[in-house]
């Protein structure tokens, strides 16, 4: 494991900070050569080889990677549950303990689903092509479907992405029922930014799951998580018909890094403007869980 050049700002500590990539190097040979990029597309984000990783990661014998990891990382311990793991993916998965998080109670403040590293846009019409790190992304090839895509047209959308050292469960940002929930085929690329760069589609190419609410404050929101490389499954807490609170789990990610993105209808809520602003700049925004990433429109 490497130092990265990355910088991230954090909004808590109100500073930059530098993100440690995990196997950069390995990462910047298999994504920034031709023979690197040929072995990725056709061996390295296969589902088949992220399927066998993570099943070596769900082994007793995985548990000794979490100390050299929380050590590596600099992770908080204190934060997270305090219990036995069974495996390293088990550890991957934690949660935080009662009281480490809160999600922001006013009906029109939008929580932070994740906690993770955020984009934010205004506008995405589902017709035109939107940047995401150094890639362009279509909001219905994101969805699979012009049809679907089109309430979205023209409405905000936040991209949160997590790196390996992060909480990698996903809470619904607001009480509503769930109206519909499907899965798209597709490779399993890594969401790095190394890879985002030198492939531009792996947003809308890589095996995605959706879900759609329809929410109490925010009107329908389509909630996608991407898959991505050595993750071994994306892990659904809720089903069409389920009629979740704000805050409750809606999933979790297995071994491997990955990135959730939030569309919205036009019209409803705007992202704050710190990150907005940030993205603007290039820069992603380190947001805590539960804390507010955007906000109601008043409404005719």
């Amino acid at each position: 494991m490497a130092d990265s050049p990355l910088l991230v700002w954090h909004r808590s500590q109100g500073r930059m900070v530098p993100e440690r990539v995990q196997d950069q190097r390995a990462l910047a040979l298999l994504y920034g050569t031709a023979a690197g990029r040929w072995a990725a597309r056709t061996l390295f984000s296969s589902p088949l080889f992220s399927l066998l990783y993570g099943v070596s990661y769900r082994s007793a014998r995985s548990r000794r990677k979490i100390a050299p990891f929380v050590r590596a990382y600099g992770i908080a311990a204190g934060e997270f549950e305090d219990r036995p793991y069974a495996s390293f993916n088990d550890f991957f998965a934690r949660r935080f303990r009662g009281g480490a998080r809160s999600f922001v109670a006013e009906p029109c403040l939008m929580p932070a689903f994740a906690e993770a590293r955020y984009l934010a846009w205004e506008a995405a019409p589902a017709d035109l092509e939107f940047p995401v790190k150094g890639q362009r992304v279509r909001a219905r090839a994101l969805l699979a479907g012009r049809d679907r895509a089109a309430r979205f047209e023209g409405g905000p959308l936040i991209v949160a992405r997590l790196a390996p050292q992060d909480y990698h469960r996903v809470h619904f940002l607001d009480a509503g029922p769930v109206v519909e929930h499907y899965r798209i085929r597709g490779p399993l690329h890594s969401v790095n930014p190394i890879a985002l760069a030198a492939l531009p589609a792996i947003l809308c190419t890589n095996r995605r799951e959706v879900m759609l609410q329809d929410t109490a404050s925010f009107g329908r929101i389509a909630y996608v998580e991407v898959g991505a490389m050595t993750v071994g499954r994306i892990v659904q807490h809720r089903v069409p018909g389920a009629c979740p609170q704000r805050g409750d789990e809606k999933s979790h990610f297995e071994v491997g890094a990955s990135t959730v993105v939030v569309l919205g209808e036009p019209g409803r809520w705007i992202p704050e403007a710190e990150i907005l602003e940030n993205t603007r700049q290039g820069l992603e925004t380190f947001v805590e869980l539960g804390t507010v990433v955007a906000r109601c429109l008043p409404q005719r």
